[in-house]
């Protein structure tokens, strides 16, 4: 009697997205708890790990370790499973926490089953427009655990770590030469014709071989649309892989990953990223020179055609040098013409120091200490003597004295 018949339908006739090294690990530990013949001898099995979300600063990493399942049915402890409805609720309280600016995927899994993989891809994808979504294969992302990095905006890769693995593969045991070595011979009852389909106790027939070859193909076409799709690469691209392994630089090159890093390199990234430093070398504002000083004819206004060589901090700088100049000169224009209140709104315009000239020739040929409004060709009328007071006294004298 099978004493895990939960396990043993997760590893036979169901097509899995796993690196096939992983899987033969498995079955060597397992086997002979679900039927699988004994083998000589097994690969070592990393101890159970409970990974839990942990923080960085505002950066939630999550992990994602072991080998995946849809839902690990509470195994996690037991047998270091990883469940996509684990992962995808980890995610989810990390997208609604207002103390988390950003995820970094912590990836280290040989893949797993297909079940649900490519939705939790499509939920970490929708992640991307709330929060920036990063992967590190830390140290190995194959088959669906690569599926789920592929959905991130930015993969990692350490210099020993590996990605791809892009393929789907499905085992048959067929032990019905052991069960009858053993004294033991199955019949099976039943209806429907495909119903007895990959029976271990009966060989494989050509029927179920095609059906199951079917599935395999069909998941494989999912599996590489969705990583071309995620990583801007064409399907051709994807399947020319041939479900290979890249390491490192080789990762990057292939284009499945995008920096060779260690988790703490992706960490510090984001957070560079999130809050990007401030430049405090921009020249500090001086004090404007004296009249004696400064000729604001003789001013360097011209613009500089930026050099795309220079540092990005160096153009900042003489961009803001040439402003102050500008504003400089036109100060002293305004200062020269006898009206500096005039200064800000120039400025507040955005007008050359030849616009400025201008207008201050302008206001100062209309200004009231120089304007005249006399008429040349006008002419008063002549005074009468009779109006005059003066002239009217003597008169007035003179008739008395004759």
């Amino acid at each position: 009697m099978n004493p895990l018949p939960h396990i043993a339908a997760r590893l036979f006739n169901t097509p899995l997205l796993i690196h096939r090294a992983k899987l033969d690990a498995i079955l060597a530990v397992l086997g002979p708890r679900v039927g699988w013949p004994e083998a000589k001898s097994a690969a070592p099995v990393p101890a159970p790990r409970m990974p839990s979300v942990s923080r960085q600063s505002d950066i939630a990493v999550i992990p994602i370790h072991g080998t995946l399942v849809r839902r690990a049915l509470g195994l996690e402890a037991a047998s270091g499973l990883t469940s996509y409805q684990e992962i995808g609720n980890q995610i989810g309280r990390a997208i609604t926490d207002p103390a988390v600016a950003g995820i970094v995927l912590d990836i280290d899994s040989p893949g797993g089953e297909a079940g649900g993989v490519f939705e939790l891809a499509e939920r970490i994808r929708a992640a991307t427009h709330d929060k920036p979504v990063w992967a590190v294969a830390n140290d190995q992302a194959f088959s669906a655990a690569y599926a789920l990095a592929a959905a991130s905006e930015e993969v990692f890769v350490t210099r020993t770590g590996g990605v791809g693995s892009i393929g789907v593969i499905a085992m048959h045991a067929d032990q019905s030469r052991k069960d009858e070595q053993d004294g033991y011979r199955f019949t099976a009852i039943y209806a429907g014709s495909h119903k007895n389909d990959f029976s271990p106790h009966a060989p494989l027939t050509d029927e179920a071989r095609a059906a199951l070859q079917a599935e395999v193909d069909r998941l494989y076409g999912i599996f590489t649309e969705s990583v071309a799709q995620h990583r801007g690469l064409t399907v051709e691209a994807v399947r020319d892989t041939q479900a290979r392994l890249y390491f490192g630089g080789d990762a990057v090159a292939a284009g499945l990953a995008d920096r060779v890093g260690t988790l703490r390199d992706a960490v510090a990234a984001m957070r560079a990223e999130l809050d990007p430093p401030i430049h405090t070398n921009l020249p500090q504002p001086q004090e404007a020179p004296t009249m004696e000083h400064h000729d604001p004819d003789t001013a360097a206004c011209e613009p500089v055609a930026a050099d795309p060589t220079e540092p990005e901090e160096t153009r900042i700088a003489a961009a803001v040098e040439a402003a102050r100049a500008d504003a400089r000169a036109i100060a002293d224009l305004c200062l020269l013409a006898g009206c500096p209140e005039k200064t800000a709104g120039f400025l507040a315009q955005g007008l050359t120091q030849e616009a400025v000239r201008e207008a201050l020739l302008e206001y100062r040929a209309k200004a009231p200490e120089i304007a005249s409004h006399i008429d040349p060709q006008r002419t008063s009328p002549a005074a009468s003597l009779d109006d005059n007071p003066v002239v009217a006294a003597a008169r007035q004298r003179a008739a008395k004295e004759v």
